[in-house]
């Protein structure tokens, strides 16, 4: 029998379900904010406890998402900050908000997993008595969803995280730990986007438009459009990227640094009319390249927006007649134009999408274990590097795909733990 201790490092392992009494873990402190290299420190904590209807689970390895980025700022939300008035004691953050791991513990009424499962965690996270989700509203929905690993506390970038039950779906058997840990946030992000709207959900031959093909989210994407048989039409900032988005599946590629493109930011006024045909020029070459690349006069049913200002008013124009575009986020900026002319009399629709169910989690998760989807592991980095993970992410230089920070799992490459 190994010999029980109260911290454990890197690379050792206790005896299955033994829980020591500490951890190291990469955190955030509000003295520290600003930065994300610097932001970030290890050290050592306690290891939390859990409820009858949480898990405690034994990280592998953690993916990187930009929450995490807003959280070393400090910006726009200080969540130690929210979190210590709305009554939590901790005065640090530990972020992280994807996982691989090993089930360590589970609560006394947990059901769906048991000690020594492999498992991936999803970061949507609710509460299953509130008075909305027992009245059967999506719990995404719910006044009482939180995104673990950045509105709570004791997220992945530790050697223990404490989940809700929801939260645990089982790990794809071919994926090494640092795959497995770096694709859920985003591929059941962008499987909410793409699949759960109806009617706009995307069906066979439908043309869909996948911006920023090449980051976590689009990625994933493209992937799922071509996996359901819609038509994938990527949009990057470099032909370099093209191939990649090939080998995804898209059918075309666009450039969105082409010279004919000169629209991009917030819309114009409409009375100024020397600058609004300047932009409607702008947006009419975008659409061209479109149809030019697709390869038929046809505009994309669903348009897969994210960075949001520099964007949005090209995505309402370029949406089919009866068409959406889905937005899940603003990396560009917040404040978007529409031309409401174009969404009231063609009739489109422009939806909000946050994270995803627990049945649309599972759902990309099959697809993943299938292989119709992969992760695209771009970079893994030591328990280290978290700090420098996102601060590439910050400042915009980080590898197409998806990044991993090594937690537990010590060595690139490995697929299961031994805890005989």
């Amino acid at each position: 029998m190994p010999e029980q201790k109260d911290l454990y490092e890197l690379g050792e392992t206790p005896p299955l379900g033994h829980v020591p009494k500490q951890m190291y873990a990469s955190l955030i402190r509000q003295e520290r904010f600003g930065q994300p290299k610097d932001a970030f420190a290890v050290e050592v904590v306690d290891v939390p406890e859990v409820g009858p209807k949480e898990v405690l689970v034994w990280v592998m390895a953690a993916g990187v998402n930009y929450n995490n980025v807003w959280s070393a700022l400090g910006y726009p939300v200080n969540v130690i900050a929210a979190r210590n008035k709305a009554g939590e004691p901790e005065d640090f953050h530990i972020g992280g908000s994807d996982a691989s791991g090993v089930v360590w513990v589970v609560g006394s009424e947990v059901q769906n997993c048991k000690v020594g499962d492999e498992v991936v965690l999803s970061c949507g996270y609710w509460d299953e008595d509130a008075p909305d989700v027992q009245a059967g509203v999506d719990p995404m929905m719910s006044a009482s969803n939180k995104i673990w690993g950045y509105e709570t506390n004791y997220g992945s970038f530790a050697q223990f995280t404490r989940v809700k039950h929801f939260q645990v779906h089982p790990k794809p058997k071919q994926l090494t730990w640092e795959a497995a840990g770096a694709y859920m946030l985003v591929g059941a992000t962008a499987y909410r986007m793409l699949c759960g709207w109806p009617p706009h959900v995307v069906q066979e031959g439908d043309p869909v438009l996948v911006w920023g093909a090449t980051g976590g989210l689009g990625v994933m994407a493209t992937q799922i459009v071509k996996a359901k048989g819609g038509v994938p039409i990527a949009v990057v900032s470099d032909e370099s990227k093209f191939e990649m988005c090939y080998q995804l599946g898209a059918k075309g590629v666009i450039n969105r640094r082409d010279p004919a493109f000169t629209h991009w930011g917030r819309l114009p006024d409409v009375d100024d009319a020397e600058a609004f045909a300047a932009w409607a020029k702008g947006a009419r070459a975008f659409g061209a390249k479109f149809w030019e690349v697709l390869g038929e006069r046809k505009s994309p049913r669903i348009v897969f927006e994210h960075p949001g200002e520099a964007t949005v008013p090209t995505s309402v124009f370029m949406a089919d007649n009866g068409g959406m575009v889905v937005i899940c986020a603003g990396t560009s900026g917040f404040n978007a134009d529409v031309d409401l002319r174009y969404l009231w009399m063609r009739q489109k629709r422009l939806q909000g999408s946050h994270f995803a169910n627990t049945e649309q989690c599972a759902a990309l998760n099959e697809m993943v274990a299938a292989g119709q989807v992969d992760p695209v592991l771009s970079q893994v980095f030591p328990f280290t590097g978290v700090g420098d993970a996102h601060q590439l992410m910050h400042d915009n230089a980080h590898p197409a795909g998806n990044m991993s920070i090594l937690v537990n799992a010590t060595t690139e490459g490995e697929t299961t733990l031994d805890v005989s």
